[in-house]
């Protein structure tokens, strides 16, 4: 298997039922995915995105982690952030914008 170059983790506040209850869910963690996702393909960057159970930082929430940089983000509410963070990401610079915790 080929290992892609980043793994981008999605908060998206899954609990051991299984249910997205909790802040990043309801702050539209999932609709960031598949513009998330196209967009890494359109620029050509080779990741892997996932979801995720809750990362425990719902103050921060919507909240995304890349790997292997291990970049905190929170507060990605949109198309714009996520754009800036992969301008970012394609620099091998952090967003210092969203940055929680690197």
């Amino acid at each position: 298997m080929k290992k892609p170059t980043y793994h981008i983790l999605v908060c998206n506040s899954f609990r051991v039922a299984g249910d997205a209850q909790g802040a990043c869910n309801k702050k539209g963690a999932t609709n960031l995915l598949q513009y998330l996702t196209e967009e890494c393909s359109d620029r050509g960057i080779d990741v892997a995105v996932s979801c995720t159970a809750c990362l425990n930082v719902c103050s921060e929430g919507p909240v995304i982690v890349i790997h292997p940089n291990n970049f905190w983000y929170g507060k990605v509410n949109g198309e714009e952030a996520i754009d800036e963070i992969l301008d970012a990401l394609e620099n091998n610079e952090p967003c210092e914008k969203y940055l929680i915790s690197n």
